[in-house]
């Protein structure tokens, strides 16, 4: 008979062995429930950190997660649901212009985001930089608005009761050194989208330097798991591996991505970002099932349309002024050129320091700090031209993100002007 105590799990997994189902359901739900301490937990995480957890584990674990908690029913609503999640990367707005332009084309999004934290940017912290917008909606309204026509599409917090027990162990994982593993990061993340109740999702994981994974080995191997849960527990799901060594677009912060998403929902904005949500929004049209076509919802100005009313429902008022921040600095090229490098790691950690983002859950953050990028790798510089403008309130800030820009832009001065590298780098489906 398998044993189902904290200490028997613990060293089961410790010595190399599989963990059964019940033991699985058994420690989930002691955890949630206190009895399991937070110190066993967290030696049980950094067994499954050396030895792994196999298919079968991992979906077991991830549907005990979403057993700790309430799991939404959209089925009844009249429009197919699809819904996408992105891995995270710097001036990755795409959620913003992509949820109403999916809904201009027929599909109801309920997306649940979440906020920054380092070098990454937070979608509701984009969002909450619209004066009035809220990121709380209750589950009825949250019905309500994926129902109505001219909406069709949420983007609010995840509620408490989604998944409690993977909230309680990401808590731990972030200060234990047991974040890094394939499997508790894939549950983690397919728990709490399985749990809202979508029928279909797309994942966007990122690779590269700005990413939380840096190769396309370490994200094919996260997005494959993360197909395998989702198609396992009957939500159709498909990944795909975009670039993250060069920021999305030409804003990092929070109220400046809220104005450049606009700018592409108004038929503008910058190439890789439009290119980016046409992509992600012709996949999630297809997986909803609908024959529509997002690039004439975008043209025509129904993807605007959607995303005005989905702020205003939102409580938010779309044609106010977006905060802006106090002080401003730029950096400017130092020679004639090309510039051949404008790292991602290095302007999200700058766009951190002016104070964009966070550095633990709960800070808060600055909604007009940033940085704007006037020019991205393969484009031709002249000395003394703008290569980035620093946004900020605190003016002391500029010096700590000058040193992470300080490696991030390379120029060189033989090379010639090339085109932008491909942004979809491959496409996971079971």
């Amino acid at each position: 008979m398998t044993a189902l105590d904290a200490v028997s799990i613990i060293t089961t997994k410790r010595d190399g062995g599989q963990l059964s189902d019940a033991q699985i359901d058994w420690v989930i739900d002691a955890f949630t429930r206190g009895v399991v301490a937070d110190e066993q937990m967290s030696a049980l995480a950094m067994a499954i950190v050396w030895r792994g957890m196999t298919r079968r584990e991992t979906a077991r674990w991830t549907a005990a997660m979403i057993a700790s908690g309430r799991r939404m029913d959209l089925t009844d609503l009249p429009r197919p649901t699809v819904d996408k999640h992105s891995t995270g990367g710097v001036g990755d707005k795409i959620t913003l212009p992509l949820a109403p332009l999916v809904a201009a084309c027929g599909a109801a999004v309920p997306q649940l985001s979440g906020r920054g934290l380092g070098h990454t940017g937070g979608t509701l912290d984009k969002l909450e930089s619209i004066p009035g917008w809220q990121a709380d909606v209750p589950v009825s309204r949250m019905r309500d608005l994926l129902t109505d026509p001219a909406i069709g599409a949420v983007i609010c917090a995840a509620g408490a009761d989604l998944a409690p027990a993977d909230r309680r162990l990401y808590a731990l994982r972030d200060v234990t050194g047991t974040v890094e593993s394939i499997p508790l990061i894939a549950s983690s993340i397919m728990s709490k989208k399985i749990a809202e109740g979508t029928a279909a999702l797309l994942l966007d994981v990122k690779v590269g330097s700005g990413a939380f994974l840096k190769t396309s080995d370490g994200a094919r191997e996260l997005a494959t798991a993360m197909v395998e849960l989702g198609n396992d527990a009957g939500v159709r799901t498909v990944a795909l591996l975009t670039a993250m060594d060069i920021p999305l677009g030409r804003t990092a912060g929070n109220a400046l991505e809220v104005a450049e998403s606009v700018e592409v929902l108004a038929g503008g904005g910058p190439a890789d970002v439009v290119e980016l949500t046409l992509a992600l929004a012709r996949e999630m049209v297809a997986l909803a099932g609908l024959d529509a076509d997002p690039a004439e919802a975008l043209a025509d100005g129904r993807a605007m349309d959607h995303w005005r009313a989905m702020v205003r429902a939102q409580g938010g008022d779309p044609d106010a002024p977006l905060p802006t921040a106090k002080h401003t600095e730029t950096v400017r090229a130092d020679a004639d050129g090309v510039l051949t490098r404008l790292d991602a790691l290095g302007v999200g950690i700058a766009a951190w320091r002016l104070g964009a983002g966070r550095a633990r859950q709960g800070d808060p953050v600055q909604f007009g700090a940033g940085i704007e990028m006037h020019a991205k790798p393969g484009e031709a510089v002249t000395t003394g031209q703008p290569l980035l403008t620093m946004h900020t309130d605190t003016p002391d800030a500029f010096t700590g993100a000058m040193a992470a820009l300080r490696d991030a832009v390379t120029i060189e001065a033989d090379a010639s002007p090339v085109p932008a590298a491909p942004l979809i780098l491959d496409r996971i489906v079971s």
